[in-house]
């Protein structure tokens, strides 16, 4: 039998299984200005690209919230205490 790998050669069933993934939520808030928040994604998670940074701006600002990465529980904790210390909402939840 062979186990479902990624190109590291991980098993990424049984690291899920380990490390289950935990959702950092932006919440849309009136106080901040696109821009800021564009600039704290980008500078909150490493990963984002400027395109993917405003795409989950725009999602927040028009459905009330936008996902930015799924990630484990420790890092999505670092991600949103980064983005709260830009003075916007976030939340984490098991994804």
């Amino acid at each position: 039998m062979t186990l479902p790998t990624t190109e590291t050669g991980i098993d990424t069933d049984l690291l899920t299984k380990h490390v289950p993934p935990w959702r950092v939520v932006l919440h849309n808030d009136d106080h901040n200005s696109m821009d800021h928040v564009v600039r704290a994604l980008l500078a909150s998670v490493p990963a984002l690209t400027v395109e993917s940074a405003v795409e989950v701006m725009m999602t927040a600002h028009n459905h009330g919230e936008a996902t930015v990465t799924q990630c484990p529980k420790e890092t999505a904790e670092l991600y949103r205490e980064r983005l709260e210390s830009f003075g916007l909402t976030a939340t984490i939840e098991p994804a």
